[in-house]
């Protein structure tokens, strides 16, 4: 993982920065968010971003870049997007329960209802669901439609 702020850091230590910034204001709401874009060159370029967004305040954020394969098919980059975006959120939700960090988490999907994304959503927005989590699409899906998109160009 990498951040803007604190540089290439390991899960665990995304994890104690993560604890760190929350017990510096406990008494504000947070919105803890993970989204996923990806680009195609002569590869696929994934961006999975971890957002934790300070109510009223900012926040920090964490990304990973991964190359894959060239995913040519918009639905199948879209599933593959939200499977990288669900793992991370599956894997920090367990974390952050043991630490009795309790806000939830979003998952924020790169598609909205223009375009050629928005057939899927329902699918998308389903799964995600009944993974447990809130799916935000564009215009609010900032963790991916801003953060990752930036890093993924």
């Amino acid at each position: 993982m990498y951040s803007p702020t604190y540089g290439k850091v390991s899960y665990e230590r995304m994890i104690e920065i993560i604890k760190d910034f929350i017990s510096k204001a406990p008494q504000s709401t947070y919105n803890i968010s993970v989204g996923t874009d990806s680009q195609n060159f002569d590869y696929t370029k994934t961006v999975m971003v971890v957002a934790i967004h300070r109510i009223g305040y900012g926040g920090i954020f964490f990304y990973d870049i991964k190359r894959v394969k060239k995913i040519s098919n918009l639905s199948q980059r879209l599933f593959y997007e939200t499977s990288i975006s669900l793992d991370m959120a599956i894997k920090l939700s367990q974390t952050l329960e043991r630490e009795k960090i309790n806000f939830g988490i979003s998952i924020h999907v790169d598609a909205g209802k223009n375009g050629k994304s928005s057939k899927i959503i329902p699918e998308i927005a389903g799964w995600i669901k009944a993974c447990g989590f809130t799916c935000e699409t564009k215009p609010n899906s900032y963790a991916a439609s801003s953060i990752a998109d930036r890093y993924s160009k």
